[in-house]
């Protein structure tokens, strides 16, 4: 069975839960978008979900962001098709959703009131984009991509054992 993640923002006006057969906070972003909405250790981390399973309490509180990307891959300026959303009273960055892919709502680990597995390893992902103060802390077992790795939250899970079904 999946595990049921609850979470919630700073001040609690947005309360959520949903199911993921992958729990594991392995995967940190360093890039600009992530790094400045909620990464304060100069990355974010993102979890997969259900997104029909997601349920949200106090949705009148919640905002959407669609980031503008222009960079050495992106030279004219786009809107990304990620929505993040976030507490409109406190800030709190809560979770991302894509219509690219509608079957998934990546939660934030920091918004997770739920405890979480520790990862075995760790992905660290964008460097290409981090901060010049950030100094990524790259464990024996870990993985590090200037982009993005091939391999997706969901296979990585079942490939290390991480699954949960």
């Amino acid at each position: 069975m999946p595990l049921l993640l609850k979470g919630s923002c700073r001040c609690n006006a947005v309360r959520f839960e949903v199911e993921s057969h992958t729990p594991v906070p392995f995967m940190l972003c360093y890039c600009s978008i992530c790094r400045k909405q909620q990464g304060g250790g100069g990355f974010a981390i993102n979890l997969g979900a259900d997104f029909d399973t997601l349920k949200i309490t106090g949705k009148r509180n919640l905002g959407v962001y669609r980031a503008e990307i222009e960079d050495d891959e992106h030279p004219q300026c786009e809107i990304s098709s990620g929505e993040r959303n976030f507490c409109r009273k406190c800030g709190s960055a809560l979770w991302l959703y894509d219509p690219t892919w509608p079957e998934l709502v990546h939660p934030f680990a920091s918004a997770i009131d739920t405890d979480l597995p520790k990862p075995p390893e760790k992905v660290h992902l964008m460097l290409k984009y981090k901060a010049n103060w950030v100094e990524p802390e790259v464990g024996k077992k870990d993985k590090s991509f200037d982009v993005y790795p091939e391999e997706s939250i969901a296979d990585r899970h079942k490939r290390t054992g991480m699954w949960v079904d």
